[in-house]
C-alpha cells in the first residue's frame, strides 16, 4: 500500500514538473516570439523610407567607412550578410547610419534630369547665310564621324570638338543640331550652368557620367550651351561655390583630354562671350577649332527670310524692302518677325500675309529688342 502511494506521489510530482516545465517553455516561447516580432519591426523600420544613399569608401574588419552626400565620412556598422566593396552604393538608416543593403544605382545621378537627348531633324538646308560655318562644321564633326578611315590613312587625329561663338540667335544651336542629324548621331544638349551642383564633387561626377552616357550612345555629339558659365577665366578662389565651379571645369577638361580618344563622341561648345573663356579650354587638343557665327549680311538675311516664309501664304510681299528694314536682325529675330506677321493676318481673319503685316511685325520685334537692351544697360551698366 505504501509502495503504491509512493508511486502515485512520484507520478504526481513528475506530472507537476512536466506541467511546470511546459508552462515555462510556453512562457519562454512567447517571449521569444515577441522578441522576434519586435526585431522584425525594428528591421522593417530601418529598411523603411527615407533611407540615405551613400558610397562605400573602405572595408575594415569591424565596420565600413562610408561617405554621405555632403562629403563627410563615417565609420559605421553593416548587416553581416552584406558583401561590400569600395565604390558600392548603399542605403543607410539616417539616424545611426547603419548600412541596410547595397544597391545598383548604375550612376549616382539621373543624367536625364540635366541633359536633353534627341535625334535632331534640323538639316543644313534650313540654315541660311552661314555657308562658311557649315563647311567648317562638316569638316571637323561630320567628316570624322562618317569617314574615320580617311584620318587613319593620313595618320592624323581629328579635332575632338569645336567652339561656336557669336551673338545670340545667330544659329549656333541650329548648326550643332544639323550636323548631328547629318551624322545620325545622338544629340546631348547641356546647359553649362546646370553642371555646377550644390554639394562638393557632384558637378564633377555629373560631367563624368554625361561623357559615359555619350560613349554608350555613340556616335554622339555633346552640345554645351552657355559654356562661359562653367569655363570662364580662373580667378583667385574665394567662396566654396567658386571652388566647386573650378572642380567641375577641371573634370570637363579631363574628360575631353582623357587617356583614350573620345572616338565617335564630339564636343561642341557654344558661347556668346568668347572673350571671358579660360584659355585652357581652347588650347590644341580640346575645343581648338573656333568658329565664329556672325550677324547676317543682307544676302544671309534674305536666305533665312525665304526659309521661314516658304510655307507661308504671301500676297504682294516684296523681299527687298522687308529685308532692308531688318538690318542687324539675327536669324532668330527674322523667324520671330515671320511668326508675328502670321499672327497679324490671323487677327484680321485672313489666310494670307501682306507686306503691312511684316512691317508691323518688324516694328514689334524692334521695340522688344530696344526694351531688352535698355533693361540690360539699366541692370548691368
Amino acid at each position: 500500500m505504501v509502495t503504491t502511494e509512493r508511486k502515485t506521489e512520484g507520478i504526481d510530482k513528475a506530472v507537476f514538473s512536466y506541467s511546470f516545465n511546459h508552462s515555462n517553455l510556453e512562457e519562454e516561447n512567447k517571449i521569444l516570439r515577441e522578441t522576434v516580432s519586435h526585431m522584425r519591426e525594428q528591421l522593417n523600420r530601418f529598411m523603411s523610407k527615407p533611407l540615405m544613399v551613400c558610397e562605400v569608401k573602405d572595408i575594415m574588419e569591424d565596420g565600413v567607412v562610408i561617405k554621405i552626400p555632403n562629403g563627410n565620412q563615417f565609420f559605421v556598422n553593416a548587416i553581416p550578410k552584406l558583401k561590400l566593396v569600395p565604390g558600392d552604393s548603399v542605403l543607410v538608416e539616417q539616424k545611426n547610419l547603419t548600412i541596410i543593403k547595397a544597391i545598383d544605382t548604375g550612376s549616382e545621378f539621373n543624367v536625364d534630369r540635366f541633359v536633353i537627348i534627341e535625334k535632331p531633324t534640323t538639316t543644313f538646308s534650313e540654315i541660311g547665310g552661314l555657308s562658311d560655318q557649315i563647311r567648317e562644321v562638316k569638316e571637323v564633326i561630320e567628316l570624322p564621324l562618317k569617314n574615320p578611315e580617311l584620318f587613319k590613312k593620313v595618320g592624323i587625329q581629328p579635332p575632338k570638338g569645336i567652339l561656336l561663338h557669336g551673338e545670340p540667335g545667330t544659329g549656333k544651336t541650329l548648326l550643332a543640331k544639323a550636323v548631328a542629324n547629318a551624322t545620325h548621331a545622338t544629340f546631348i544638349e547641356i546647359v553649362a550652368s546646370e553642371l555646377v551642383q550644390k554639394f562638393i564633387g557632384e558637378g564633377a561626377k555629373l560631367v563624368k557620367e554625361i561623357f559615359q552616357l555619350a560613349k554608350r550612345k555613340s556616335p554622339s555629339i555633346i552640345f554645351i550651351d552657355e559654356l562661359d558659365a562653367l569655363a570662364s577665366k580662373r580667378i583667385e578662389l574665394g567662396t566654396s561655390g567658386e571652388r566647386e565651379v573650378q572642380r567641375t571645369f577641371m573634370q570637363l577638361l579631363a574628360e575631353i583630354d582623357g587617356f583614350k580618344n573620345l572616338g565617335n563622341v564630339k564636343v561642341i561648345g557654344c558661347t556668346n562671350r568668347r572673350d571671358i573663356l579660360d584659355p585652357a579650354v581652347l588650347r590644341p587638343g580640346r575645343l581648338d577649332r573656333l568658329i565664329e557665327v556672325p550677324l547676317l549680311d543682307e544676302q544671309g538675311r534674305e536666305e533665312i527670310f525665304k526659309i521661314h516664309t516658304k510655307s507661308m501664304n504671301l500676297k504682294g510681299v516684296s523681299n527687298g524692302n522687308i529685308i532692308r528694314k531688318m538690318k542687324d536682325f539675327s536669324g532668330a529675330e527674322i523667324k520671330a518677325v515671320c511668326t508675328e506677321a502670321g499672327y497679324f493676318a490671323i487677327r484680321e481673319g485672313r489666310d494670307y500675309v501682306t507686306p503691312d503685316d511684316f512691317l508691323k511685325a518688324i516694328d514689334k520685334i524692334s521695340n522688344a529688342m530696344k526694351k531688352e537692351s535698355t533693361d540690360y544697360v539699366r541692370m548691368f551698366g
